[in-house]
């Protein structure tokens, strides 16, 4: 492929720069396109940054002998077919923009972006907020590029050739492996290879970043006189940061200002610090333990956890009230009278939301008896009903005075065949969803009667080759733990009711005629069968066999194995249930508190 090589440490020196020279040659010895641009002088702790107002201007490098510092710099390209990289006076970000659109078009479209090897660790915040290597995966990333940050954490100024060599081809081949295997939603992938013995034969692990922060001091020092030689002062701090040890100092008193330098000299113990107190996991942790981590990021300033939504309300610029004029309720002149209509045709919830209701003052609204009662159309108007009599019609067409208790995407949520097939729908459009492997496939079909089962299933392709392949193996004396389940949910049935197993054409029929003879006759007959509370029917109402669902049934299921000195049963099946609430278009809440129910009996299998 063609890779994009970047770096915030400039063209290959053993002082400033000494590894990037090793991760090129790596990457053309595994057979890649490698094209360079580098900024030409150091750019450390640069980040994302970009210089504005700044004519970038390129000079052209032949790279020399490996760990030898005799690379040459030419004010213009060359005309032969010599390697030669690019050096810009920017930044790393700057030298991705100008690598991916203005250099290398004859070698086709740039396939990846990698920035390093970075002079030193990049692992932790601290370090990470401020690197330029990560700085110009960064600007990759948000090109639409796929984008790896590589960084050498070292322990000693001793630059061994074969520890950074062995670096370098495991650098690579994870470089070549997060190419293949890239994660979904990552869009850069930070990678931090520690400089050890045989580091090849150590764990890779997947990471995560710690957050971690300066301790209290500043992170520059005062100096007098002029300022250092830059190269000079990069050296510096390469050394502390080699050594772990610590920059920082202390201001003078004076009064007004003094007139003086400052030096950046990182706290490095900070960081060290803030890694030996960290749980293991994470991405410093791991370099310290000679592993080497592996981190994927998103290219953005993620949320935090406060509340940041909705309006930010600022404190009012009006007087303060006086103790007098303060209320727990507002002025009953004041408060906005509505209308409602509660109906919710069961004997369990209707009394709960009029005790809900009458929390409220009882000037401050009025009882209909009926949704035609409401004095005007314009009339703040509450309606709570079950779902099915909810006129949405109406409700919708005065979104501004109505207010309902459930939204019209309810049905595709609590219909088993709606809910299937929207989530067939969503997966068709979005195929890399998790729903696409964590909802069994589904066959649909509606049937009055059971003597129309034939008719009813005739498109129901994957459930009657399933059918047929279990007669295949009835007839050759097969054991029925060989054949296909399906389980049968009826769409409109609820609390369980109706859910039967089944693996031939005859099993189903027989389910179906068996509801119609328990069915009641009449309506009559039926409100007299739900009147009698103690004898519990598993039959489906008429009104509910229509629409079925038949799913391949999974066997064995997640089940429950209590420890051995519990009296609870082994492998017992259990499901949990939540509340959430969709709101507008769409925003999810999800209760935490969750209802676990767990079976009472041992699973067996559908065939015992």
């Amino acid at each position: 492929m063609h890779i994009l090589v970047v770096n915030d440490d400039g063209p290959p020196s053993n002082k400033s720069s000494p590894y990037v020279h090793s991760l090129v040659q790596t990457l053309q010895a595994a057979g890649h396109i490698v094209s360079v641009v580098l900024p030409h002088t150091q750019r450390s702790w640069i980040g994302k940054a970009h210089m504005v107002g700044q004519t970038v201007k390129p000079t052209y490098f032949r790279p020399g002998t490996l760990h030898e510092d005799d690379g040459t710099t030419h004010a213009r390209p060359s005309s032969d077919n010599k390697e030669e990289w690019v050096l810009v006076d920017g930044t790393p970000a700057s030298c991705v923009q100008i690598g991916l659109y203005h250099y290398f078009k004859d070698r086709g479209p740039v396939d990846l972006v990698v920035s390093g090897t970075n002079y030193g660790r990049n692992s932790t915040a601290v370090f990470s907020l401020s690197s330029g290597t990560i700085g110009g995966e960064m600007e990759a990333a948000i090109c639409k590029r796929k984008a790896i940050a590589l960084s050498f954490a070292f322990f000693t100024r001793n630059h061994d050739p074969e520890i950074i060599e062995g670096a370098s081809r495991i650098g690579v081949k994870i470089i070549e492996y997060l190419y293949k295997n890239w994660g979904e939603g990552v869009d850069l992938y930070t990678v931090n290879v520690p400089l050890v013995e045989e580091v090849e034969k150590n764990k890779n692990l997947w990471t995560t970043m710690l957050q971690n922060y300066w301790g209290e001091g500043s992170c520059f020092e005062e100096v007098d006189g002029n300022d250092a030689d830059a190269d000079e002062e990069e050296e510096k701090i390469r050394e502390k940061e080699g050594q772990q040890g610590e920059g920082g100092g202390e201001g003078k008193k004076a009064v007004g200002h003094t007139h003086k330098h400052f030096k950046w000299a990182p706290r490095f113990t900070d960081v060290y610090k803030s890694v030996e107190e960290s749980e293991p996991g994470n991405d410093g942790w791991a370099v310290n333990e000679g592993y080497t981590s592996v981190t994927p990021l998103k290219a953005n300033f993620m949320h935090a956890t406060a509340a940041t939504q909705g309006e930010l309300k600022l404190p009012s610029s009006d007087p303060i009230p006086s103790i007098s004029d303060l209320s727990l309720q507002e002025p009953r002149s004041e408060q906005r009278h509505f209308y409602a209509y509660i109906d919710y045709e069961d004997s369990y919830v209707q009394p709960l939301i009029l005790s809900a209701l009458k929390q409220l003052p009882q000037s401050s609204y009025t009882l209909l008896s009926s949704p035609s009662d409401l004095p005007t159309p314009e009339s703040p108007y509450l309606h709570i009903s079950s779902y099915e009599t909810i006129p949405f019609d109406e409700i919708t067409s005065k979104p501004t005075t109505s207010l309902t208790n459930a939204y019209v995407i309810r049905k595709a949520l609590i219909r088993k065949h709606y809910l299937s097939e929207t989530s067939h729908i969503w997966c068709v459009k979005n195929p890399d969803s998790i729903l696409k492997t964590n909802i069994k496939r589904a066959e649909h079909f509606e049937v009055d009667y059971a003597e129309f089962l034939d008719d009813a299933v005739v498109e129901c392709w994957d459930l009657k080759e399933s059918i047929a392949r279990n007669e295949k193996v009835y007839e050759e004396g097969g054991n029925a733990s060989y054949r296909e389940w399906w389980i049968l949910k009826p769409g409109m049935s609820d609390r369980g009711q109706g859910i039967r197993l089944f693996s031939s054409y005859e099993e189903l029929l027989a389910i179906l005629e068996g509801w119609e003879e328990e069915a009641p006759d009449s309506d009559e007959e039926e409100e007299e069968v739900e009147n009698h509370e103690d004898e519990e029917k598993d039959y489906i109402q008429t009104s509910h066999l229509r629409h079925f669902l038949a799913q391949p049934y999974i066997h064995p299921p997640l089940l429950l194995a209590p420890d051995a000195d519990t009296a609870a049963p082994k492998n017992t099946k259990f499901h949990i249930r939540t509340y959430v609430l969709a709101s507008g278009a769409l925003d999810i809440y999800v209760y935490k508190s969750m209802l676990a129910l767990f079976a009472s009996s041992a699973y067996v299998p559908p065939w015992s």
